[in-house]
C-alpha cells in the first residue's frame, strides 16, 4: 500500500472521530449567542476540508523524505487535537474548555511547522491553511464564551 494511501486513510479516519456527537449538544451549541461579525460559519465544514487535506499533503512529504515516525505520530497529535475540540466543547457545555483544546491546537501546530520547515517548505507551506484558521477558531470560541457566560 502506498504512504498517500495509509495517510489519507489515517487523516479520514481520525477527521470521522470527532463526529461523535449527541444531538441534545448540537442543539445547545446552535443556541449559543455569537459575534456579529462571525458571518462565514457556513463555510467553516470546507474550510476544516482544506485544512484536513493540506495536513495530510503535508505528512506525504515529509514521510516521503524522512520516513519519521516521531514526525507523524506529531502529525497525528495534531489532528487529534483538532478533532477533539467538538466533543470536548459540546459534552463538557465549556467555551472555555474549548478555547483550551484550541489553544493547545495553535501551539502544537506552531511547533510542528517549526520542525517541518527544516525538512520542506512545501511541507511547511502546506500547514498554514491551519495556522491560519486554527487561531480564528480559537479566538471564535473565546468572543462566544464571552457572549455566553452560563456556558464558558
Amino acid at each position: 500500500m502506498k504512504s498517500w494511501m495509509v495517510i489519507a486513510a489515517v487523516t479520514i479516519a481520525v477527521a470521522l472521530g470527532s463526529n461523535v456527537l449527541r444531538p441534545k449538544d448540537i442543539k445547545w451549541f446552535i443556541r449559543l449567542r455569537r459575534p456579529s461579525w462571525l458571518t462565514f460559519e457556513p463555510l467553516i465544514p470546507i474550510i476544516w476540508t482544506v485544512v484536513f487535506i493540506c495536513g495530510a499533503w503535508s505528512a506525504y512529504i515529509v514521510w516521503e523524505r524522512t520516513q519519521s515516525w516521531q514526525l507523524m505520530a506529531f502529525y497525528l497529535l495534531l489532528e487529534i487535537s483538532i478533532v477533539l475540540y467538538p466533543p470536548v466543547t459540546l459534552w463538557t457545555r465549556s467555551l472555555t474548555k474549548g478555547t483550551i483544546v484550541g489553544g493547545i491546537g495553535v501551539v502544537l501546530g506552531v511547533i510542528l511547522t517549526l520542525l517541518v520547515w527544516q525538512i520542506s517548505g512545501w511541507a511547511a507551506l502546506l500547514l498554514v491553511p491551519y495556522l491560519l484558521w486554527s487561531p480564528i477558531g480559537t479566538y471564535t470560541t473565546w468572543e462566544m464564551s464571552r457572549l455566553n457566560p452560563e456556558s464558558a
